[in-house]
């Protein structure tokens, strides 16, 4: 018996596989989830510094006829979301939603009303005992803080009434849980429906940064970072947020 050895449609079969493998690689980090990092304090202590996350893409609708076919939801008050930031779409925010469409908002003393009913928000965190006027009761319209985009200011004055904020439709009011370190709508204001990517679905990995690390931002003093955080692995993951929910 002579055996054949067709070396070609081997070698073709494997570049398929891969092709194939790609492909639907592509098409999961395009439409299904996403992978960010979280940067900054503001989600403290829902969400921490050194957090990764996959953020689910098919979350909410696109207003289209696939809303009828995918698990799309409306956004809904008190759901996480991910976004390109209104004032730089290059860069992503993520934050929690406390006002929808039609909502009318205020802050007393850092406490949240919706309709002239407090919320009820067990993930808020408070890290400074300071109080700020402007930030702890929003909206105020007699006065303003450097952070405040000068387009908001203004467009701030004609949203309000009663000391209320009213959302308009197809726009959201979103806050961080850490309501005193964080840049959000008191700030720069609403988040468009369309600049919504999504919702944090899980913690894949969790780093504790700069621990005995240089805070340089050198190249020499990055590649020194990389090379720690590489040998130190083990020490550094925060495995009790690994592979955890976010909610």
């Amino acid at each position: 018996m002579r055996v054949v050895n067709n070396q070609p449609s081997v070698w073709l079969g494997s570049v398929q596989s891969l092709l194939s493998t790609v492909v639907i690689a592509v098409f999961v980090i395009t439409f299904v989830v996403q992978a960010f990092q979280i940067p900054s304090e503001s989600m403290e202590n829902t969400l921490l510094i050194g957090d990764y996350l996959l953020v689910n893409k098919l979350r909410y609708g696109g207003g289209g006829i696939g809303d009828h076919i995918l698990p799309y939801r409306p956004v809904e008050r008190g759901d996480i979301v991910v976004f390109h930031y209104p004032v730089n779409p290059r860069q992503h925010f993520v934050k929690r939603v406390v006002g929808v469409p039609g909502d009318r908002i205020r802050l007393i003393e850092g406490a949240v009303y919706v309709h002239g009913v407090r919320l009820n928000e067990p993930y808020v965190h408070h890290s400074s005992r300071f109080h700020d006027a402007f930030r702890d009761d929003f909206p105020r319209l007699n006065e303003t803080v450097p952070e405040v985009t000068s387009s908001w200011w203004r467009e701030m004055h004609t949203l309000v009434d009663d000391g209320q904020l009213i959302v308009p439709k197809g726009y959201y009011f979103v806050l961080g849980d850490n309501r005193d370190e964080s840049l959000d709508s008191r700030y720069w204001g609403f988040v468009p429906q369309e600049n919504i990517i999504g919702s944090p679905l899980l913690i894949y990995w969790s780093v504790r940064s700069g621990e005995g690390t240089p805070a340089s931002t050198a190249p020499s003093d990055k590649l020194y970072h990389f090379a720690y955080a590489i040998t130190h692995l083990f020490q550094l993951t925060r495995w009790e947020r690994t592979f955890h929910l976010v909610y």
